[in-house]
């Protein structure tokens, strides 16, 4: 049994199993490489909305919060989202004699926060579907390297007329080599898809509170000392919140 194994798959195999084997590998890599890459920036953001929204609301003004939230590093949703609606509050006033007849300033706003959370949750779901695609796909790649390794060792043992069981067992274990292959590659695709899937739910829904909670001060001016930020915020409820989700 010493002369099976992997090398001997290898050495022994024809272009398709070489070739299946091949891509299992850089779906592997690949895989890894996201669940890597993505789990870093959620771990970098989930620690982020732990302190960002607090530390904003309890500034003493409003340039105060923007510069909290500037001190944490580029790509903060946070800083991206109270721009958004700096500038979307400003550009209405502005622009007033020409905006107030076509479009409310709380929908103004609330489609300039849509938008800037919208782009963040592209960013964090980036990614993902490779890893769904190689989770589903990578064990029936295995399964087809498998079954093509037993045909062909079949038509081997067949041509060479050893039929035994010792004869048999080791070509077709082999072979099945393939499909443990395609597990392997497979479990921490689809667990590092659902880990992450999971996580940005609650990044999304951090975002989406403080979305609101900036909702209701663009149109309210109420005091950034104020507590609503941790509950329901009356004033964002009463201007159509789930639109601004």
């Amino acid at each position: 049994m010493q002369e099976y194994g992997l090398s001997h798959v290898w050495a022994q195999g024809d272009f398709v199993t070489r070739a299946i084997a091949i891509v299992l590998l850089v779906m592997s890599v690949l895989s890894w490489t996201v669940i890597i890459i993505k789990g870093t920036q959620v771990f970098r953001l989930s620690r982020l909305t732990r302190t960002a929204e607090p530390d904003f609301w309890h500034s003493d003004n409003f340039s105060a919060g923007l510069q909290k939230l500037g001190e944490s590093g580029q790509n903060n949703p946070f800083l991206a989202l109270a721009l958004a609606g700096q500038d979307a509050a400003e550009h209405h006033r502005q622009s007033q004699p020409h905006l107030h007849d076509k479009m409310d300033v709380s929908d103004w706003i609330t489609r300039a926060l849509k938008n800037s959370v919208d782009d963040t949750v592209s960013r964090l779901q980036s990614g993902l579907a490779m890893l769904a695609s190689i989770g589903s796909t990578s064990p029936f790649v295995g399964l087809f390297g498998t079954v093509w390794g037993i045909y062909h060792a079949l038509l081997a043992i067949g041509a060479s007329g050893q039929t035994t069981i010792d004869k048999v067992a080791g070509p077709v274990g082999e072979a099945l080599i393939m499909t443990a292959f395609g597990l392997f590659v497979a479990i921490p695709a689809v667990l590092g898809f659902n880990a992450l899937t999971r996580a940005n739910k609650g990044i999304v829904s951090k975002l989406n509170r403080f979305a609101h909670s900036l909702h209701g001060y663009f149109l309210t001016g109420a005091s950034l000392h104020s507590t609503q930020f941790a509950t329901n915020i009356t004033p964002v409820r009463k201007s159509t919140p789930a639109s601004a989700s």
